[in-house]
């Protein structure tokens, strides 16, 4: 009895030593991981995250937001002349010292480009880049539904790269706003537009970043605070829609960064809030209301808060407060950081400048400021760019100041000179600038600072040229001849 008590024992205590490495043996084995290569490596400590408090992704259907849109975005078609090159036999005043050089007439040059716009009113506008529609002489634009239209520039924002159009139709399909300053990071959008002459197109992305300065634009008051997304954008999606995936209109785009011209990744589009500010500004007053706040402003990286001695890298930097503007007004001083436009937070210079370019001038908003790492809130009434807190006038330009109408040439003065472009002074007014240059009714203009005038419109165009240039000479250097065949050349200053 007592063996075999024994022997019960002695199994027991084996069966559980062969119970414990069997376990072991299985612990050790779960704790093991195989790779795609066949290797043994330990399996790395892990948990799952706690997603009580995560917003839930929402559905990558993007069906109903291209059905929304696709009909309201439109492929715009530019025709623009290419300026001549200038050689000595062209120059009016070559000509005029050494007299006129007679040449074989040329044909007019023009360059076709093309870009696309969204339909914003069931009444026919719409909205494209400036940089689509910059210099043109006819603009087509052509529906989804392939009918197509001459459109006409109801005014244009180079500071933003914003143009509105108008085509004469209703009952148009339009894209409703929707509000950019909701966007965040990593959320879907659409880009709807025209690449490489494809009508509608639509590319799918995520928002990469908001409030990017890529300095693209070339304005003395550019506003640079782009929705940057990876939905493909290429040449010709310029002034398409990025839209949520609800379909409403969330950006423009506007440009592309790549080294090879094409889509590599990288889109920037002018957000909703910045677009519709322009719009309801070139409708109205046909010229963008920007207000100022009168200060030279920059980033701060690490390297400046160091040299300035900053304990903060959020807002904009003032380097520079101009006299009498709003911001000397206000009481900014330089060296101040502004960090907070009427209760919206600014971290960087295009976000500053993004919040002050929704105001009109005259507007009065608080800012917050941190001087001496104490934060300050101020109240500043926002001037004009002429230090004026009033609206301020279209900048388009008054051909009337001329003092002249003009009408095209008729065919027996093109047979008689063997020429195929000019434009004729019907009439001048003594008291006009063309007068005061001595220019008489019935002189043939054939060019304006050597460019070829075929219209009034040639005319226009050219003095809005000179006029937006920097050069303090404005001028324009006219060559022509009157009908005795007797050739004249003037000089007619556009300063007043």
């Amino acid at each position: 009895m007592k063996k075999n008590r024994l022997f019960q024992i002695a199994g027991i205590i084996v069966l559980v030593i062969l119970v414990t490495i069997a376990t072991n043996y299985v612990i050790n084995r779960n704790s093991k991981a195989i790779n795609h290569e066949g290797f043994i490596f330990d399996r790395v400590p892990a948990s799952y995250a706690n997603f009580k408090n995560a917003a839930r992704a929402g559905d990558t259907d993007f069906t109903v937001a291209a059905e929304l849109t696709a009909n309201a975005v439109v492929h715009v078609k530019v025709k623009s002349q290419v300026m001549q090159s200038r050689g000595f036999g062209d120059d009016p005043i070559f000509e005029y010292f050494f007299g006129p050089q007679f040449r074989q007439p040329q044909q007019p040059q023009y360059r076709m480009g093309a870009g696309s716009g969204v339909i914003i009113s069931a009444d026919g506008y719409i909205v494209t880049n400036n940089h689509v529609i910059d210099k043109s002489k006819e603009i087509e634009v052509v529906l989804n539904d392939k009918r197509n239209y001459t459109a006409t520039v109801v005014g244009a924002d180079p500071n933003t790269d914003i143009a509105l159009l108008k085509i004469e139709e209703n009952n148009l399909p339009f894209i409703i706003f929707g509000n950019s300053d909701s966007l965040k990071v990593g959320e879907w959008v659409l880009a709807v537009g025209n690449p490489f002459n494809l009508t509608s197109t639509v590319t799918a992305g995520i928002v990469s970043a908001k409030a990017r300065n890529i300095n693209i634009l070339d304005a003395a008051m550019k506003i640079e605070s782009f929705i940057q997304t990876d939905a493909a954008v290429n040449p010709g999606n310029s002034g398409g829609a990025l839209v949520n995936t609800h379909g409403e209109l969330i950006g423009i785009n506007t440009a592309i960064a790549s080294q090879t011209g094409t889509y590599a990744g990288y889109a920037f589009a002018v957000p909703s809030a910045i677009v519709q500010k322009v719009v309801a500004d070139l409708r109205q007053y046909g010229v963008v209301q920007r207000a100022v706040l009168g200060v030279e402003i920059r980033d701060i990286d690490g390297e400046f808060a160091k040299e300035k001695k900053l304990k903060t890298f959020a807002g904009a930097y003032v380097a520079n407060v101009l006299e009498n503007s709003a911001a000397a007004n206000a009481g900014v001083k330089s060296g101040d950081i502004i960090t907070n436009v009427n209760g919206v937070d600014v971290k960087s210079v295009a976000q500053l400048q993004e919040q002050v370019g929704r105001y009109r001038p005259g507007d009065k908003v608080t800012i917050d400021i941190i001087r001496n790492d104490k934060k300050q809130t101020l109240k500043v009434e926002l001037k004009n760019r002429q230090g004026g807190v009033g609206l301020v006038k279209s900048d388009a330009v008054d051909i009337n100041v001329l003092g002249a109408t003009f009408k095209d040439i008729d065919d027996k003065i093109k047979e008689k000179f063997g020429i195929d472009y000019g434009v004729e002074v019907k009439s001048v007014n003594s008291r006009g600038k063309f007068g005061a240059s001595g220019i008489k009714s019935g002189y043939v203009i054939l060019k304006i600072n050597n460019m070829r005038m075929n219209s009034e419109k040639d005319i226009e165009m050219i003095m809005k040229s000179v006029m937006d240039n920097d050069d303090k000479n404005k001028v324009l250097w006219i060559s022509g001849f009157y009908p005795n065949g007797k050739t004249a050349y003037y000089a007619v200053d556009l300063n007043e």
